[in-house]
């Protein structure tokens, strides 16, 4: 249903249709800062970057040729403008983490296949406690991200894009989105454990991979 508002958005927009691009603000606004705001790291970033896709998208909307392509199309223009934000912000971190360094360590018999301490989250104590603090987790870890892993995470398992659309957005292979997805994965997933655990001590712990 989201896909097909979208297109209608596009296409009423390309007919140059009043308050079209009204309309088309109010339903991309938020998605836009919110893949902005986990790319960037930091809220200032993320509305200068909103802000600036939402211009670009105004001033070329005339390239868009297919409106059904409407949704990986944005996001290329706000990926974009994420990369060139983050080479001037005063925000850029000093050193990016390498994704060694967020990936589960090996065993001491050097096995790189370790399993997972993974807790158990369904035990936090309220239902709406814990849905707000595993979402507040997870941005953080998505944000701890190497950056080529970080943009794929975003673009398939936040904004639903497929792996086809990933790949062109970021101009790589669909093999190197399933690669990237696959790591982004487990590095989030090592990063919420290690989260609850470290908060949750009394939270059960299960073995997984």
């Amino acid at each position: 249903m989201e896909r097909e508002t979208e297109v209608e958005l596009a296409r009423r927009m390309i007919t140059g249709e009043p308050e079209a691009f009204d309309r088309f603000v109010d339903y991309f606004r938020a998605k836009i800062f919110n893949y902005s705001w986990l790319m960037c790291g930091h809220r200032e970033d993320a509305e200068e970057v909103a802000q600036e896709t939402l211009l670009t998208v105004f001033e070329s909307f005339d390239k868009l040729r297919e409106p059904e392509r409407v949704r990986p199309w944005v996001f290329r223009i706000a990926k974009n403008a994420c990369l060139m934000k983050r080479r001037k912000s005063i925000y850029a971190p000093a050193r990016e983490l390498s994704l060694d360094e967020l990936m589960p360590a090996k065993n001491h018999e050097g096995d790189s296949h370790a399993k997972l301490q993974i807790a158990d989250w369904s035990l936090l104590p309220d239902e709406q406690i814990q849905r707000a603090e595993v979402k507040a987790a997870l941005e953080r870890a998505i944000t701890e991200l190497p950056e080529m892993y970080k943009s794929v995470i975003l673009l398939r398992d936040i904004e639903e894009l497929s792996t086809q659309e990933t790949a062109q957005i970021l101009d790589v292979s669909v093999d190197s989105v399933k690669t990237r997805l696959h790591r982004a994965r487990l590095a989030v997933r090592k990063k919420l454990d290690a989260y609850f655990q470290a908060h949750h001590p009394t939270v059960g712990v299960s073995k997984g991979s």
